[in-house]
């Protein structure tokens, strides 16, 4: 049977943002051109695989300033997460598993089989 943690709402809020501003930041980056600075095409072939990139037109100053804002989130939001005081209250292997679980506290859990009647 697996233990569940009543884990205080402050908590479970900055894990979510947490969640929610790792995405955003991974969404941005996709869309953003590969290098910061305007950078020429170049392909490499030399190495164990080739390498090609197109050219990019680098970051605006706009788009720096909002990677920058998610990522100074984002270590905000995980010093919270993982110095909380919620921590000192469990110790060793009930500590992991319980950091675990709120990692996926936002998910909503499967549906069993046996409480909707249905066969796997």
């Amino acid at each position: 049977m697996t233990t569940t943690y009543d884990f205080p709402s402050d908590l479970l809020a900055g894990q979510q943002e947490l969640h929610q501003v790792r995405a955003e930041l991974s969404a941005l980056l996709k869309r953003l051109p590969w290098s910061v600075e305007p950078l020429d095409a170049f392909s490499d072939d030399n190495g164990w695989r080739k390498v090609e990139r197109p050219a990019s037109p680098g970051w605006s100053a706009d788009e720096q300033a909002e990677v920058e804002k998610l990522r100074q989130r984002e270590r905000e939001l995980a010093v919270f997460v993982s110095t909380h005081r919620y921590w000192s209250e469990l110790g060793g292997p009930d500590r992991v598993t319980a950091r675990s679980q709120l990692k996926h506290a936002h998910e909503t859990p499967p549906e069993d089989s046996e409480e909707t009647g249905r066969d796997s």
